[in-house]
This record gives structure tokens, C-alpha cells and sequence, in this order.
């Protein structure tokens, strides 16, 4: 793995941040007095983003007249205290410390490439203690575009000081998936994380369960690209 390049989506791929995400979405449909309805489908929704997962709340909740100037004060809201709660309940899937230190030793460069915003992303790093092994952490908001344009998968690589050519993607969604497709970059997909569609359906390169098989699956991914 020297000199390679690993680049790992966020939610629903290295950490489990459902359950403070939804804390935060409840609330701030709590201070609409929107309750009594199901939020566990919105599950599948925090790939799309903060705003994505209250409107989905808020079209299960049979709310869907919400202006979008309501919209915008509950987003406001709802990062304000997902910032303040961030891991609470959060958690690195089993495995992922172990996983991120033999890559490390093994010579590889690391890298985040979310769609959560940097400074959300380096905070809930640093609340787990995982932020020591990367070498670049991208967010939605630290380059002029975000997945799944490609150029935001490739600037991540690049900030590691990392090769495009010698690269591989980790994600949980068709959007990770999509992103490594247009970049030429071979892509591992977790069936673990929060897509609506089964992993296996969206098609990456190889597919993992757990973080024990992401190395052997990362070499199946670049030789399926070969």
C-alpha cells in the first residue's frame, strides 16, 4: 500500500452518525411542534445532506407547505445543534481505528471526501480520534465542487499528496459510487451504510460488510479496473 491513496466517504462509511443527525433533525421539527411520526426513514436520506433529511421529516410528517424561508431557519438550526451534539451518539463502525493504523503503516495516504461541511467533519473526527490518520480532510465546502463531481474526489486525493493513478474510493452510496466512476477511480462500496438501494445493486468494484474485508477488497477493486 505505499504510496497508495485511500479515500474514505464520512457518514455511513467510516462513522455511524445516524443517530445525531436525526437528534438534531427532531430537533428542529420539535420547535415546529412536528411530532408524531416515524423519523427512521429519513435514515436513508443523510447521504443527500442536512436540508435533504428535514424535508423528507417534513413530507412525512405531511407538512410539505414548509416556505423556504422556513427551511433555511430549521437548516440553520439544525446545524447549529448537530455542531454542538456531534458525537453524543456517533460512533467509528467496528473495525475502522484498526483498519485506518495498518494502512498507515502500510504507507498509505488518507483521506475524507464528504459532502459535510470541513469544519463539521474535522470536529467529529477529532471527538472519535481518528482525525491523526489522514492526511487530507475534504468537505462539501473546501473546494469549488463537491461529489459527485470527480474534481472533488481528485482534489482530495491530491491534498494527501497522493497519485489519482494509484487510488482507491470508500463509500456507502450511489453518490460515492458515481463520483469514483466519473474520476477513474476504482471504488469499494460498504452495504452497511445508508443507501436506500442495496450496495451490491449500485455496482462498485467490490463490495465489504465489514472493515475486515477492506483491504483484500481494495485489491480487488484496483485489479477489476486493471
Amino acid at each position: 500500500m505505499k504510496n497508495f491513496t485511500v479515500v474514505f466517504d464520512l457518514d455511513g462509511t467510516l462513522v455511524d452518525t445516524a443517530p445525531d443527525l436525526l437528534n438534531a433533525v427532531r430537533h428542529v421539527l420539535g420547535l415546529m411542534d412536528v411530532t408524531g411520526f416515524d423519523i427512521e426513514p429519513v435514515r436513508n436520506h443523510i447521504s443527500y445532506g442536512g436540508r435533504a433529511m428535514i424535508v423528507e421529516a417534513l413530507r412525512l410528517a405531511g407538512r410539505e407547505d414548509v416556505p423556504d424561508s422556513d427551511l433555511d431557519r430549521m437548516f440553520d438550526e439544525f446545524v447549529d445543534h448537530y455542531a454542538a451534539n456531534i458525537a453524543v451518539e456517533s460512533a467509528a463502525y467496528r473495525g475502522v481505528e484498526l483498519v485506518l493504523r495498518a494502512l498507515n503503516e502500510a504507507g498509505a495516504r488518507l483521506a475524507v471526501c464528504t459532502n459535510k461541511r470541513e469544519d463539521l467533519s474535522r470536529k467529529l473526527l477529532k471527538e472519535l480520534g481518528l482525525h491523526p490518520y489522514f492526511h487530507a480532510v475534504v468537505g462539501r465546502d473546501t473546494l469549488p465542487v463537491h461529489k459527485p463531481d470527480p474534481g472533488h474526489l481528485i482534489g482530495a486525493i491530491i491534498l494527501a499528496d497522493g497519485n489519482p493513478g494509484r487510488a482507491v474510493m470508500v463509500g456507502d452510496s450511489d453518490t460515492d459510487v458515481n463520483t469514483a466512476r466519473q474520476a477513474g477511480i476504482p471504488v469499494v462500496g460498504c452495504n452497511f451504510g445508508y443507501s436506500p438501494v442495496p450496495m451490491e445493486d449500485i455496482r462498485p468494484d467490490a463490495v465489504i460488510s465489514n472493515y475486515g474485508e477492506l483491504q483484500n477488497a481494495i485489491s480487488n477493486a484496483v485489479q477489476a479496473v486493471a
